[in-house]
């Protein structure tokens, strides 16, 4: 959020006494004292000051030469009236050496309040002179009047202090050519953050005494801040996000450096990309996802859409389109043949089981839902699979299975739930959920396709892949990425957003890293188990937004404002980084052989396919 700064001013005086009478020192940004006295190198006659000074110094009226090095230094003379945190970052991160010296003199309350009350009297004394007069007031005195009276109030409350507060940069150059023009430079960086620097004409010694760490101002040029306005000048903030191992994401858009990261050293792994669609998410996704194979990680992917079917193809991966006409199929009812100690296979299969067929049924009734609980377990039990971990290895029922102890029951809810579940096994939706499991996970890059699906059965096709998924995760501890696309289906129905909420909780038991990826912000973080994914995931990754949806997560990720407008201005590819407490503006950037790969330009895809060669005909 923006801060206010002081628009008004007092004549500054250095020596300041504190709540006793004592003189006080004033407080620098360069704490170190400067010498008192030179002591003798040795008992001859070459002393310290002999070795440290320079050959030279030559002072002109606007540089200042020491040996063959000509420096400059200039002083801020004009502040906006309101300031965002960290408004100092362009001038840290300025692309040149610079001496940046901050000066701070704290003033003594009793003073200023008294100040205050005079210069309050004195500008509503202004203001009514001009309307008993018949003019317009000055706009900038009723300003002035405006901060005076805030800070008046939050001084009496003892909620801020006072300080004067001066900004100092002293450069260097190898001419005077190159310092007029870095010069140049930093005075219209300043003067786009509405910052007036002025160069320290005819005092060039002093002003470079001034930048020295020595906590000396000899210019003495100040602006008056309260406690808040001080605390946005502190510009050590740290804006590299890099670590020794892992992949490159991208460049870090503050000072050009490399992001490299590795997911697995976080508390977890888990990743979420919010973007509005064409923002580039996919692309970053399947970027990271090609590195990720490098490092020996086995990515498994959720394709709504046929995004990843050319890199998938292009890596040796499988791809695995879930069809009507598909030879893959998967049984859902399909146990891991795993015993976790403390855990129950079979139970945790019923709930989820439960989930899935909630999505396929709708709601049930709590009398329904008791019936069709005994119905699962019945059906487990033909097939001789019980609790006990030694039946799990066993053939696992199918949902025709189900439908036929539900048929058995005789019960008018039991012949109910029959009913709604009569299609998926003789009616329209036949052999998708009714067949024995066909594969199995192994291959390092695998892509379950679900675009061939009908919309009323995308969500239980993408469910019931995740659980396979799980399944077998869980039967072997690897190194794993596991990439969700279109994950607002999920959120539609609250059994869904509720399992793919435990399996975030649960990845890192089973070294496994989820990417949650969606474009439908509002209506992931408008759910409560969304919201909990989010906080599950050490790793965020928000591209560019539409207008509607930055109060969501702003609310969420608690964006500032320059951050708002950042994600709303954000070109393809560039996005916030965050990672755990540090985040950064992101840069996606892949190698020309990465983007061939990966590209999802319909543009670039056409003129690809046009320029690739045709095979010649046979000849007899």
């Amino acid at each position: 959020m923006p801060f206010a700064l002081p628009t008004f001013s007092f004549p500054f005086q250095k020596k300041q006494t504190d709540s006793g009478g004592n003189p006080s020192t004033p407080t620098s940004a360069s704490s170190a004292q400067p010498p008192q006295e030179l002591q003798s190198f040795s008992s001859g006659l070459v002393s310290i000051q002999d070795i440290i000074s320079p050959e030279a110094i030559e002072v002109d009226f606007s540089y200042q030469k020491i040996n063959d090095i000509y420096t400059r230094t200039l002083f801020v003379a004009g502040y906006p009236r309101t300031v965002p945190a960290n408004w100092l970052s362009p001038l840290i991160n300025f692309p040149h050496s610079l001496d940046i010296s901050m000066h701070i003199f704290p003033v003594e309350v009793k003073k200023i309040l008294d100040d205050l009350r005079r210069k309050i009297t004195e500008m509503e004394a202004e203001i009514s002179s001009d309307i008993k007069q018949g003019k317009l007031s000055n706009i900038n005195t009723e300003i002035k009047l405006e901060d005076a009276r805030s800070i008046q109030e939050q001084l009496a409350k003892g909620a801020e202090r006072f300080y004067q507060f001066g900004l100092y940069i002293t450069l260097s150059a190898e001419s005077v050519e190159e310092l007029n023009k870095v010069t140049n430079q930093i005075r219209s960086l300043l003067g786009s953050l509405l910052i007036v620097s002025k160069v320290a004409g005819l005092q060039m010694e002093d002003g470079f005494k001034t930048t020295l760490p020595i906590g000396l101002d000899k210019l003495l040029i100040t602006r008056n801040m309260d406690t808040t306005s001080l605390a946005t000048t502190f510009p050590f903030t740290s804006a590299e996000l890099t670590s020794d191992t892992g992949i490159l994401y991208g460049i870090n858009e503050h000072n050009e450096s490399l992001v490299v990261f590795d997911r697995f050293s976080m508390e977890n792994a888990n990743m979420v990309v919010f973007a509005k669609s064409g923002a580039g998410k996919s692309y970053a996704v399947k970027l990271e996802a090609l590195r990720q194979l490098m490092f020996d990680a086995e990515v498994i992917i959720l394709d709504p859409e046929h995004e990843y079917e050319d890199l998938c193809s292009s890596v040796g991966g499988e791809y695995i389109n879930f069809t009507f006409d598909s030879p893959k199929k998967i049984n859902p009812f399909d146990l891991s043949s795993v015993y976790e100690e403390g855990e129950n296979e079979l139970g945790m299969k019923i709930i989820s089981i439960h989930t899935l067929l909630k999505i396929m049924m709708g709601d049930l009734s709590p009398t329904e839902d008791a019936m069709l609980d005994r119905a699962l377990i019945a059906a487990y039990k033909a097939k001789g699979i019980t609790p006990d971990p030694a039946t799990q290895a066993n053939e696992p029922p199918l949902m025709e299975d189900l439908y036929k102890s539900l048929i058995g029951m005789e019960n008018q809810d039991a012949q109910n739930l029959a009913a709604r579940l009569e299609k998926y096994i003789k009616g329209s939706f036949r052999g998708i959920f009714d067949q024995k499991s066909s594969f199995d996970i192994k291959n390092q890059f695998t892509v379950f396709s679900v675009k061939e699906m009908e919309e009323e059965l995308r969500p239980i096709a993408m469910f019931l892949i995740l659980d396979f998924i799980w399944t077998r995760i869980r039967k072997k501890l690897k190194k794993r990425i596991l990439i969700v696309d279109e994950a607002w289906y999920f959120m539609k129905y609250r059994d869904s957003a509720n399992f793919l909420h435990s399996m975030a909780k649960r990845a890192r038991k089973y070294f496994l890293g989820i990417t949650t990826i969606t474009q439908d912000v509002e209506d992931f973080l408008n759910n409560d188990f969304g919201k909990a994914i989010v906080t599950n995931s050490s790793l965020q990754f928000l591209m560019k937004q539409s207008s509607a949806a930055i109060p969501y997560l702003s609310q969420v990720f608690f964006l500032s404002e320059g951050e708002k407008r950042f994600l709303m201005a954000s070109d393809v590819g560039e996005g916030l980084f965050f990672a755990g407490q540090n985040h950064v503006a992101l840069r996606v950037i892949a190698s020309p052989e990465e983007h061939e790969l990966i590209t999802t330009n319909p543009q670039e895809i056409l003129d690809r396919q046009k320029n690739q060669p045709t095979s010649a005909p046979e000849t007899a």
